[in-house]
């Protein structure tokens, strides 16, 4: 049997106030009871544990109030969960899907695309026509699956960002999205998109193998001169449900990569010049006429060597 956390904070709560209810009822019973006893020192002392019962009884539904609300967080903070149920969602897929607008509409006013690829800013978040076909687990998801809101920084410690921010400068470098999830089903599919200023330019999807709860961070690393500056939006989907978005802003010029000599200068390139075995001809230019002050000029041949 496969328990995890969160159904065994559940099972402690309800344990817990049935305990309480059943202390509460079992001191009222005995302070009734307690006042048809005749001997003054038995009765109060049966009033006294009767109280005592209902005492217990408080502080009982005081810890399952606690473990409803603050059990859950509160294990998780001293028992994280093993990284190797929580390093499967940083999938790296090859940035195969590459989309590229297939309605190329002249920019006029009145005309909107009727089928687009990326969410407009202002909609609900909803895969594009081209991750559908990706989502082909067997196992349904969740519909009560929750995640917490995104975080965003350079590094990672035991799964939580450290400084988040909203604003990054160039150069960026590696983008770590840390959250917490709960109520999650292994084997369902589930997708993260990364768009920027509303145009898709990272996806991945897969399936679910973290458990129904915890902690998980996804990442993007591209090349340096892809982190353009302007909007980011991460979207994540369970199925075909959109569960959480958050957006973080790039600002500055992105570097520009320059390509690297390789090859050094050995030596002075020179001119080898090979002797012919067969004797060459060589023209001897002719003498020329020299003009007399009274004749007319004729054009002389130009020879060369």
């Amino acid at each position: 049997m496969k328990l995890d956390i969160h159904p065994a904070v559940v099972t402690t709560t309800i344990l817990t106030t049935l305990g309480a209810l059943i202390a509460i009822w079992e001191g009222i019973r005995t302070i009734r009871a307690a006042r048809r006893i005749s001997f003054f020192r038995i009765r109060r002392q049966r009033i006294a544990g009767g109280w005592w019962l209902i005492f217990v009884a408080f502080l009982l539904g005081a810890g399952a109030y606690y473990l409803g609300r603050f059990g859950e967080p509160t294990v998780y903070r001293y028992f994280p969960p093993s990284p190797t149920l929580t390093r499967t969602p940083t999938i790296t897929l090859t940035p195969t899907i590459s989309l590229t607008p297939t309605i190329s509409l002249t920019p006029t006013i009145t005309l909107t695309p009727a089928v687009s690829n990326t969410p407009t800013a202002t909609g609900t978040p909803y895969l594009p026509v081209d991750v559908i076909p990706l989502i082909n687990s067997a196992v349904p998801p969740n519909p009560a699956a929750v995640f917490s809101p995104l975080a965003f920084s350079r590094t990672i410690a035991n799964f939580q960002a450290v400084q988040p921010a909203t604003v990054f400068l160039n150069p960026v470098g590696r983008i770590f999205v840390t959250f917490s999830y709960d109520k999650m089903i292994d084997g369902s599919q589930w997708a993260v998109l990364w768009y920027r200023n509303g145009e898709l330019v990272y996806s991945e999807s897969s399936l679910w193998a973290g458990g129904s709860g915890g902690y998980a961070y996804v990442d993007w690393n591209p090349p340096p001169d892809e982190w353009l500056s302007g909007t980011y939006q991460v979207q994540i989907f369970v199925g075909t449900e959109w569960k959480v978005v958050g957006q973080f802003l790039v600002q500055g010029e992105a570097p520009t990569l320059t390509p690297s000599r390789t090859a050094t200068l050995t030596s002075t390139p020179s001119i080898t010049l090979t002797p012919s075995l067969s004797p060459t001809s060589t023209r001897t230019p002719l003498p020329t006429w020299t003009p007399s002050p009274s004749d007319t000029r004729w054009p002389t041949a130009t020879t060369g060597k």
